[in-house]
């Protein structure tokens, strides 16, 4: 069986897969060449993975991107009935920081994008909500919510980066589903159809709820730590066990994936046969100190369960070589400037619903000021600017550190909310309910760099696996799909020989990594302490320099609109 992409829109059919290795065979002599300029200069990777926003959501109106004035926009549900209301309604500019959080569930993105024809955002949210018992005035404001987006007036840092360095404007959730699917998509470049292939029991139930293989629902991982009880065990999530980029950058160390190995037992062999010494890494996610601690409850933090993907792999969980590379958010920062992360490594950076810098929302109303303190974006508790603030001190600490002469860092987002974008996804392998597995919807991505092109959009087909393919090119690893416990179900299993799918290195500038043109300078980067501890921001468009485009049609929020709910 081969893997089949097929664009939507008028797109070309990409068959098979290429073969193993980290890069594609055949690659051309200047392709190999940057390659070897990337591994020459970068040494450090950075992800800071935020939480469910879509591309239009937040650069719908972004010079030089494939924005909600384009063409492709007008024809791809940029004008959507409200039954509500009565009313239609196109793309609106808001500048509230604090919003509902709206369905993003498989079976609701999918009735949302209606075939790639992306016009039933507002109806499917109205209809899914009054079905669930809420008041039409709800079911309205959340539904009109789907339609609305964010610009530099709001979120000048992500923009101010974006402009700066390097956007990604066709870069898509791997699979259909919300927050879990995503943050495992990430490490594997799947979400566990090898496992499915192996185990045809373990699928996933039609409606897409509850533990099963895909993993395409936000069921909690079936091992700890937990702030309180743990779930229910019949209701979490299976035990994974495929191979993830950890396992292919602990490289000699591989072997030390003693405990609940099954299901990977020749790729440790695979991969371990190299001799070669590990990549180090770490993953440091807001509230895991006091989820570890005995006495933790969900009073005390911000830690989500199901945004750790290492607790959804046994051989991760239980071995302590791997779980080791787990850390609290905070612990990041002295790291950081103490220089404590080594000549190499890949930092993994996961917020939470509470900050733990003692930011609050500039909304002075009660219930926001206790609800919407957290900072990994996830609307219905994150404040954008707050969200956005965590990742500026994130950046900032890197570019004022020893790291930043040889370091990538990327801004990631998991899913996309449920939130309007106009792009239809390529779609890849036939799933468990009938439909695609992935591509989902679009999501923004920024790469931020002193070897970025710069004031760049890049256009390159990309999604999580993506990341992926880049680790891989960067250190040289086995791809994940080449290793023989995967292989053998391909083209069910990681993505990262698809060869129709970018590895990243598209938004460097091979000048820059020659040496023949300078590298981008720290101050590029760093925006001042009392700004980013300022909220609501003193920065806005006009005080970083970019104009948003002007959108066609109605740009004011329709009537009955508000950023969060009336009754719940």
């Amino acid at each position: 069986m081969r893997r089949l992409i097929a664009f939507i829109i008028g797109c070309s059919i990409f068959c098979s897969i290429s073969p193993a290795g980290a890069s594609e065979s055949g690659a051309s002599p200047q392709r190999s060449s940057l390659d070897s300029l990337l591994r020459s200069r970068i040494k450090h990777v950075f992800v800071i993975y935020q939480e469910n926003r879509s591309f239009d959501s937040y650069f719908g109106t972004f010079p030089g991107a494939d924005n909600l004035a384009s063409p492709s926009a007008r024809s791809h549900g940029f004008r959507q009935y409200d039954p509500i209301g009565r009313q239609w309604v196109t793309p609106f500019r808001i500048t509230a920081p604090d919003t509902a959080d709206a369905d993003h569930s498989r079976p609701a993105l999918l009735t949302k994008a209606d075939g790639g024809r992306m016009d039933l955002y507002v109806e499917t949210e109205e209809f899914g909500l009054l079905a669930r018992g809420y008041q039409r005035s709800d079911a309205e404001r959340l539904g009109l919510l789907t339609m609305a987006h964010e610009d530099c007036d709001t979120i000048p840092y992500l923009w101010y980066y974006a402009h700066n360095f390097a956007l990604y404007d066709r870069f898509f959730q791997g699979m259909w589903g919300p927050s879990t699917p995503g943050n495992i998509d990430l490490i594997a470049a799947q979400t566990g159809e090898t496992q499915w292939a192996r185990d045809a029991a373990e699928q996933v139930a039609p409606d897409s709820k509850g533990p099963g293989e895909p993993i395409v629902d936000d069921a909690e991982p079936p091992f700890g730590p937990y702030p309180g009880s743990p779930p229910d065990p019949l209701k979490a999530q299976y035990d994974q066990h495929y191979a993830t980029i950890f396992l292919t950058m602990a490289q000699r160390h591989a072997i030390e994936a003693k405990r609940d190995n099954h299901g990977i037992r020749k790729d440790i062999a695979a991969i371990a046969r190299s001799g070669r010494p590990a990549i180090p890494w770490g993953w440091y996610q807001e509230g895991y100190a006091a989820a570890a601690h005995p006495n933790a409850t969900n009073l005390v933090h911000g830690y989500i369960p199901h945004h750790n993907a290492l607790q959804y792999f046994g051989y991760l969980r239980k071995n302590p070589y791997f779980w080791g590379g787990v850390h609290d958010l905070t612990a990041l920062f002295p790291a950081i400037s103490q220089g404590r992360l080594g000549n190499r490594s890949v930092i993994f950076i996961k917020g939470g619903k509470k900050n733990p810098f003692g930011l609050k929302p500039a909304n002075k109303n009660p219930r926001v000021q206790s609800r919407f303190r957290g900072d990994d974006d996830h609307p219905g508790y994150s404040d954008s600017q707050i969200s956005e603030a965590m990742v500026a001190k994130v950046v900032d600490t890197i570019a004022r550190s020893r790291y930043w002469k040889s370091s990538a860092i990327f801004i990631f987002w998991d899913d996309s909310e449920g939130f309007y974008d106009h792009v239809s996804p390529p779609q890849f392998e036939r799933c468990f309910d009938g439909h695609a597995c992935g591509d989902g919807p679009r999501v923004p991505a920024i790469l931020i760099s002193p070897y970025a092109r710069d004031h760049a959009v890049v256009h390159e087909l990309s999604d999580h696996a993506s990341f992926v393919k880049f680790l891989g090119t960067l250190f040289k690893l086995p791809a994940l799909a080449s290793l023989p416990d995967e292989k053998i179900y391909m083209p069910l299993g990681p993505r990262d020989t698809n060869p129709a799918l970018s590895n990243l290195v598209g938004a460097f500038d091979p000048q820059r990594l020659a040496g023949t043109k300078a590298p981008l300078p720290a101050s590029r980067a760093e925006i001042p302490t009392r700004v980013v501890d300022s909220i609501p921001s003193t920065w806005n468009c006009r005080r970083i320099g970019i104009t948003p485009v002007h959108i066609p049609g109605e740009n004011h929020p329709p009537k009955g609109f508000a950023p969060l709910l009336e009754n719940h």
